[in-house]
């Protein structure tokens, strides 16, 4: 299910220039917060909200089953960052993972 939607909600891949480009439009770029003195991000809150939750399952699931998520997220909680800001760093690099595959298995149109 959350593949159909990734599909079908991208709407063809090859209209995005980069991941950075894909990653705007599903609201997995990071957004930078200067209200401290300490450099933060936060998740944007524009975007396609149907792919931003459909990323968010996948990440929710490897948080919890996926060994290589689950020390990223570790990681980045020892480092000072608190759970949400974890998250958000796994959602943008899912978003470049999904954005690799969809370009790689991408058939162009003759």
């Amino acid at each position: 299910m959350t593949a159909a939607k990734i599909l079908g909600e991208t709407a063809g891949i090859t209209r995005f220039r980069s991941a950075a480009a894909y990653a705007r439009h599903n609201g997995t770029a990071p957004l930078p917060v200067w209200s401290s003195n300490r450099a933060r991000h936060r998740l944007s809150r524009t975007g396609n909200r149907q792919l931003n939750a459909a990323l968010h399952r996948i990440a929710m699931t490897q948080a919890r089953c996926h060994q290589p998520a689950k020390d990223l997220i570790a990681r980045r909680r020892n480092s000072g960052d608190g759970g949400l800001e974890a998250l958000r760093v796994l959602k943008r690099r899912l978003s470049d993972v999904v954005y690799q595959a969809l370009r790689t298995n991408c058939v162009p149109e003759a």
